[in-house]
């Protein structure tokens, strides 16, 4: 495997030489702003991701049929790893949204053929955006109380209701929304997973603004929308079961945690930035040992996590249930990314505290702004608390909280 690895890595090496363009080199904040401006990606970003998607990099570990690589686990590290090196970042997991980290693995486990040959390749590839209908103004936590419903009307499914925190709706054209389709059931019971279009007369968007400025999470309204009937993900009101899969799917994709989503020094190791504006000392030290401290103690917890994320996918392809223990992973991600945008923000000093002007490099404007949307890391995509209430069921067998359904 070593010698495989080895041989994998020089190819990897002569695919960038050939098609990462250097001007796009540690700017992943500039390019993933313009993505979503008027402008869109510069001429040199949309080659690069072209190239990514022609390669199958774009979502590597999936099949190659379905607009992947076909790679394994750790020649994806492998890709990562030297992408890294040369200052390159792949773009496609945030232009299509929930789909390549959420929708597509869950519709690789539960979709049928046509749906993963219909939805997959344009997720790998970048060009289709997709968002996730899940909670709502009444079902936050307590997601089985959802009312949003999905009524029969033969060839489809006509669905009213309101979601909330749907993150990028209004950018994305497709939505993975979990709907009532059975009201006599059991909450959970009466629950179906459905995959519709947003460009259609009966859905609509409202932007919420936050206090990074940014406005990533909409309220999403949808009036007598429709939904074809062969984009039902899963069987009839096994939704739940679906979305659990799913979720689990977003913990477990969270093992490379270290900056927040949108603090723009992603491309630049914690180390490399504490140098550039720390600055060291004769022997290469940091300059700063209470902070040379910290860092390192960051950096085990950092490994740690991977290793934790390396273990669940193990457990994962061995059918060994995960839900737990990406759980655990989902709050080691909140407290590593947490950690790092703290000390991210106190290296630059001054230069982290730049909210506009010529004076700031993109990314040390985008790193105030991800420090403060950085705070909700512990609430979206299942609480703190709720993480902990899953690991004292099922790993520490203590009793189920007063939730029912």
């Amino acid at each position: 495997m070593a010698e495989d690895l080895t041989s994998f890595r020089t190819q990897v090496q002569a695919w960038l030489s050939e098609h990462f363009p250097s001007s796009l080199k540690s700017n992943a904040a500039g390019i993933m702003e313009a993505a979503f401006s008027e402008n869109g990606l510069s001429a040199d970003a949309e080659q690069w991701r072209q190239s990514l998607a022609d390669a199958g990099y774009g979502a590597p570990t999936w099949p190659k049929e379905y607009g992947g690589a076909g790679l394994s686990d750790s020649q994806a590290a492998v890709l990562s790893g030297e992408m890294a090196n040369v200052g390159a970042f792949n773009p496609i997991p945030g232009l299509a949204g929930m789909g390549v980290t959420m929708v597509g693995p869950t519709v690789l486990e539960y979709g049928s053929e046509d749906q993963k040959l219909r939805h997959l390749p344009g997720i790998a590839s970048g060009t289709v955006r997709w968002c996730l209908g899940l909670s709502e103004p009444n079902a936050g936590s307590d997601l089985a109380s959802l009312t949003t419903k999905a009524q029969d009307d033969g060839d489809t499914w006509i669905v009213n209701g309101q979601k909330i925190w749907t993150s990028g709706a209004d950018r994305s054209q497709w939505c993975g929304a979990l709907v009532r389709t059975d009201a006599s059931a059991k909450k959970r019971d009466g629950i179906s997973f459905l995959m519709l279009k947003m460009d259609q007369p009966g859905v609509r968007t409202r932007p919420i603004k936050l206090i990074g400025g940014a406005s990533p999470f909409c309220e999403t309204f949808f009036d007598d929308a429709r939904a074809e009937k062969d984009d039902l993900l899963g069987p009839l009101n096994n939704g739940w079961s679906v979305v659990k899969r799913l979720l689990q799917h977003e913990r477990q994709s969270q093992t490379g945690a270290g900056a927040p989503s949108g603090s723009g020094s992603a491309a630049l190791s914690i180390q490399d930035l504490a140098k550039k504006y720390v600055g060291t000392t004769e022997s290469g030290e940091l300059a700063d040992a209470d902070l040379r401290s910290r860092l390192t103690s960051h950096l085990m917890a950092t490994k740690a996590h991977a290793m934790t994320g390396s273990r669940i996918r193990e457990e994962a392809r061995g059918k060994v249930e995960v839900s737990a223990a990406a759980s655990i992973l989902k709050n080691s991600a909140t407290i590593v990314a947490q950690v790092r945008s703290e000390l991210t923000i106190e290296m630059m000093g001054n230069q982290g505290l730049g909210w506009e002007g010529d004076d700031f490099t993109p990314e040390e404007l985008a790193t105030v702004r991800g420090w403060l949307s950085g705070k909700a890391i512990s609430i979206y995509g299942g609480s703190f608390e709720v993480q902990k209430n899953i690991i004292s069921k099922n790993i520490l067998g203590l009793p189920e909280t007063t939730q029912k359904g």
